[in-house]
């Protein structure tokens, strides 16, 4: 979720949002930390059904590794991807030790699962404080994390629950709960621009991160990134700190008992006019049951250890691309196109473009990706909020970035393979489509 959100016209209570996470010294959200737990080779004991081609609506479509998700008014704003989670306090499953929380933004441009405090007011107080940074001798002080996203940022309590999404549970597993008033939230933090807890993105309670990596920042294994990991003593000091991979916010599917090597979103295909919402598919694993088969003919891209791959538009390179549902535009910077004064782009007529994507470390063969900006105002008026021609104009401190948010994904299935998983003769961590 390369994070950048803005608040959009109030008229046309539209709001940008662009998640993809940058912190952690160059990839927060990003750091592939050595080998995924489910490093195996994914070769089906079943024969794939239909033609094999992505989205082939023959392959079983229910299992106990699918969750649903869906794009609705509910936020008040266009093309947010948002499932339901469990959080229990750790060996319980029960109430009042469990919450359900809705809204939480499907998000495969981060790690990990962030959420609102005020969604679990109650919960809160009863989740295990995470202790033990590298550099806090007592070993016993509070851990809190500033999360930078392209745009902004999440701080707040480093905690442990036990997470259900579907029928798939992540037990004891570290998250982030965000903006929970425990520590006054650093300098370094709130330089990143706007506090994605504050009221303007009320309409989300979380962030459900399952992007291409186990734990969220691999450089803070070895380094005290400022922004980025602390501990906190008191009430009133917290001082950043290198972290142990495993005290950091991970990835909730690596923590699942199976399915655990990556995930695919599968969404329906959308007019060009757009539609009030859709409901689709989250499907945890690839290649370790009959309804997650990987087709052979997928275009496969290669992701860096910041999750990243190359895009080229119009003769301009943008090394730090992804492909991500929690942004909800196609974001990039094209100053030839109208832009609202909120920077959604607003063409006179549907726009027709294409842009070459490719693996930035050389592998396999470039894609030609046609796609195609309308303007996002005049279709929300209409009264949709799933519009596959969205686009927003992205220019911030990372000039380089590309990013497919989630148009892309209308009427297909994108693979997301989690760290060094090998599926089949492919090794991730890659995305695919």
């Amino acid at each position: 979720m390369n994070t950048l959100k803005k608040t959009l016209s109030l008229m046309a209570a539209v709001v940008v949002f662009t998640l993809c996470a940058c912190g952690g010294g160059g990839g927060g959200g990003n750091g592939n930390q050595g080998s995924n737990s489910a490093n195996w080779n994914a070769t089906p004991d079943w024969t794939p059904h239909g033609s094999g081609t992505s989205g082939n609506t023959s392959l079983p479509n229910t299992g106990d590794n699918t969750v649903e998700v869906r794009v609705d008014n509910s936020p008040g704003t266009v093309n947010v991807l948002k499932a339901s989670i469990k959080v229990c306090v750790p060996g319980t499953q029960s109430a009042p030790q469990c919450v359900t929380v809705n809204n939480m933004l499907v998000d495969t441009g981060s790690t990990g699962v962030r959420i609102a405090a005020r969604a679990i007011p109650t919960l809160a107080p009863l989740l295990l404080t995470q202790v033990g940074a590298v550099d806090d001798t007592s070993g016993a002080a509070p851990i809190a994390e500033c999360m930078p996203f392209a745009a902004g940022y999440t701080w707040g309590s480093v905690k442990r629950a036990n997470i259900t999404i579907g029928n798939k549970t992540a037990s004891n597993l570290p998250i982030q709960v965000y903006s929970d008033g425990a520590y006054p939230t650093p300098d370094d933090c709130s330089n990143y621009g706007a506090d994605l807890g504050g009221s303007g993105y009320a309409g989300v309670n979380g962030i459900l991160g399952i992007d291409n990596f186990v734990t969220d920042s691999a450089d803070a294994v070895t380094t005290a990134i400022p922004g980025n990991y602390y501990y906190c003593p008191s009430q009133n000091s917290c001082t950043s700190t290198r972290m142990l991979a495993s005290k950091e916010v991970k990835n909730p599917v690596v923590a699942f008992a199976a399915d655990n090597n990556g995930a695919i979103i599968r969404l329906p295909a959308v007019p060009a006019g757009g539609q009030p919402g859709v409901t689709g598919q989250l499907v945890f694993g690839i290649g370790t049951q009959q309804n997650n088969v990987m087709p052979s003919n997928l275009t496969v891209l290669a992701v860096d250890k910041y999750g990243n791959f190359t895009t080229q538009y119009k003769g301009q390179v943008f090394t730090h691309s992804a492909i991500d549902s929690g942004t909800n535009a196609y974001a990039f910077a094209d100053d030839t196109i109208p832009t609202t004064p909120d920077n959604w782009y607003m063409p006179t007529a549907p726009l027709s473009l294409s842009a070459i994507m490719e693996s930035t470390n050389g592998t396999g063969k470039p894609f030609n990706m046609p796609f195609t900006v309308a303007n996002a105002l005049a279709l929300r008026q209409a009264g949709n909020y799933a519009l596959s021609n969205a686009g927003s104009y992205f220019a911030n401190r990372r000039s380089s970035m590309f990013l497919w948010g989630l148009p892309f994904f209308y009427g297909r299935d994108v693979y997301t393979a989690i760290g060094n998983v090998k599926i089949g003769n492919q090794s991730g961590p890659f995305v695919a489509f």
